[in-house]
């Protein structure tokens, strides 16, 4: 299996400004420059962003699959993924996911949610810190 994405860039790097297209075109001529990178004053995205999208994805997907291996159906899991950068550059990623979850104590969703820190497939590629934190929902 393989997943493309293609960016386009025209200009400097301050004044320039580039496009971003994913394989599945839900990206289609994203706008990002160095403003929706560092500024934040403009629309468009960044890299980081679409890592911290990524790593939100991949991380609650492999919650998910635990509980499910498990025979546990979660009703919903909310995860926010927080890049963090310093001058030379990425960091770390703390994910923070919240969960509806019927027959999960706290402390084990915790544990899975541990599990899917150290074991989802970005996880894996990031040589960065990667933290997590679990809130169990009981309705």
């Amino acid at each position: 299996m393989q997943r493309k994405a293609k960016a386009h860039w025209t200009g400097s790097v301050k004044e320039g400004k580039g496009e971003l297209t994913t394989q599945s075109e839900i990206l289609n001529k994203t706008n990002y420059s160095f403003r929706t990178r560092f500024v934040g004053d403009e629309k468009g995205t960044n890299p980081e962003e679409l890592l911290a999208a990524a790593h939100a994805g991949c991380f609650t997907m492999a919650v998910s699959y635990a509980l499910t291996e498990k025979g546990i159906t979660p009703t919903s899991l909310d995860t926010e993924a927080i890049v963090s950068m310093d001058g030379t550059g990425i960091t770390g990623v703390h994910l923070a996911i919240t969960g509806v979850v019927p027959g999960v104590s706290s402390e084990e969703f915790g544990s899975i949610a541990k599990g899917a820190e150290q074991n989802c497939l970005i996880s894996k590629v990031l040589k960065i810190p990667v933290t997590s934190e679990a809130v169990l929902v009981v309705e």
